[in-house]
């Protein structure tokens, strides 16, 4: 949609690369660990050796099918290898294996909230996912000045599935959600770890836009985008290549008939995009089918039977939620996003307790709070779900209120242990409903006015009286209190 503001439309396609969750490569046995010193995890196959012959990874096809399933791709009954060709120092081989053009998931969609109204939904189509092997990673001294590089190449022949959309996104905002919402499918298949800092996740953007004028829609040259390191990276790349290529066509009239595609890379830094070079097109790649490769054949039987085993996707598990636990939308959509550990861990709060909506509001208030605090996640989190449904629990039965019960809920963190044990550390003492109303009926005594307040029809009055109770008596329950003194100054009147 064009505006005063924005008078072009932003054209949008991604190229998502995920490593696949695998403990050894594509085509060999060599460690997928990150973090190992330079160059140790490496072997004739992976170097690219004379003589050296791949052997396909099992486990690797079998995570991108599963993520073909939940994208909605059609699986075809074969897929094979090809040798993508170009020269980096960064791959040994001069050739990349690849897929090109029979690959293993072929369409499919992904659905998102529009960040223009979250109320709406957008389905952004897929062209294609496709296995390949990672190349290795180029390290330039640029800091020293002395112009050195090195390179290690671990990374060579990591498994890797290339997701590609179609270009169907309108905005960086949508991008940065499209990310968002595959990054969350990807962990709850648990094919990805997606940790970007560590290249488990990388992302190009293929940008251009449309202008309209006089009666006419004008296309801009496609620009891809790379060194983005973040999605927040992404979309502040896109928003602002969108502005400098406006201001490119303002100045030079160029269109998508009078360019070909360029790479840009996304300077963080300095917030702004730079040319690297022009865009190799795919006969530039000369690519051609892998003879050491057999073509994967994939059983009907085999795709059915994944398709049965796949988890439970986060679209569904916020339905299921809402539906279950009777929580809002948008208490369901923050507890899925947060992952499946945390979507688990609401659940044993929530039947544990009797008290849904409670554990959702606690969650989202304390426990997701003090875990960023501390930076862990909820696998290493102090409070079991088990101990703060006892908690909960007691809240829903009166026995402690909400101030007491967080008093608890800090020791438990703190000291650990039970709820009793912390409760008894704390001197928490459940309070005589005959004590509550023998302080009720003082501090009305003490306090006219407060009685006088509510008998007009001013029922918040009475909320001053709480915080002189609670000074008397740190135990007495606010809401007990508050009944006992409305009925005391109503059987009195």
């Amino acid at each position: 949609m064009l505006s005063v503001d924005q008078p072009y439309e932003i054209v949008i396609g991604l190229e998502v690369h995920v490593q696949l969750r695998t403990t050894t490569k594509l085509f060999c046995r060599c460690a997928t660990q990150f973090g190992a010193p330079p160059n140790t995890n490496v072997c004739p196959v992976c170097l690219g050796m004379p003589g050296a012959l791949p052997v396909i990874n099992e486990h690797a096809v079998q995570l991108a099918l599963q993520t073909g399933l939940a994208l909605g791709s059609t699986i075809p009954p074969m897929t094979k290898w090809d040798r993508k060709q170009y020269f980096y120092p960064d791959l040994p081989k001069g050739y990349q294996i690849s897929q090109f053009d029979l690959p293993i998931c072929d369409g499919g969609h992904l659905t998102i909230a529009d960040p223009a109204d979250e109320s709406q939904a957008r389905t952004i189509r897929l062209i294609r996912a496709h296995l390949e092997e990672d190349a290795g990673k180029s390290m330039h001294d640029e800091a020293n000045g002395r112009a050195d590089s090195r390179i290690d190449l671990n990374r060579c022949g990591t498994p890797l599935l290339e997701i590609v959309s179609q270009p169907d996104m309108r905005s960086a905002a949508e991008a940065k959600a499209f990310l968002t919402e595959l990054k969350l499918l990807l962990t709850y298949l648990d094919v990805s770890d997606c940790e970007m800092q560590e290249g488990s996740l990388r992302v190009d953007a293929n940008v251009n836009l449309k202008i309209e004028k006089a009666g006419d829609t004008i296309a801009t040259p496609i620009v891809e985008i790379k060194n983005m390191n973040s999605f927040r990276a992404v979309e502040r790349a896109i928003a602002h290549e969108a502005q400098r290529q406006y201001h490119e066509w303002e100045e030079t009239g160029l269109t998508i008939k009078d360019r070909t595609k360029r790479t840009f890379g996304w300077d963080d830094a300095a917030e702004r995009t730079v040319p690297q070079r022009e865009k190799e097109e795919a006969a530039d790649y000369r690519y051609l089918p892998d003879p050491d490769l057999l073509p994967i054949c994939l059983s009907t039987e085999t795709v059915e039977a994944t398709r049965a085993a796949l988890a439970e996707f986060p679209a569904v598990a916020r339905q299921r939620l809402q539906a279950d636990y009777e929580i809002k939308a948008y208490d369901a959509d923050v507890i899925v996003n947060q992952g499946r550990g945390v979507v688990e861990y609401f659940e044993a709060v929530a039947k544990g307790s009797g008290d849904a909506r409670r554990a959702s509001s606690w969650i989202q208030q304390d426990v997701l709070r003090t875990m960023k605090e501390q930076g862990v996640g909820i696998g290493d989190f102090a409070v079991s779900a088990d101990t703060l449904a006892e908690l909960l629990g007691q809240v829903s039965a009166g026995k402690l209120d909400n101030a007491r019960a967080r008093d608890v809920f800090q020791h438990l963190l703190e000291k650990g242990g039970s709820v009793a044990e912390a409760i008894k550390a704390l001197g928490i003492e459940s309070v005589d409903a005959g004590e509550i109303e023998s302080l009720c009926q003082e501090l009305l005594d003490a306090n006219p006015q407060v009685v006088e307040d509510v008998r007009g029809g001013k029922m918040q009055a009475i909320g001053s009286l709480i915080g002189q109770a609670k000074k008397k008596n740190p135990n007495v329950n606010p809401k007990q209190f508050r009944e006992i003194c409305l009925q005391l100054i109503q059987s009195a009147g």
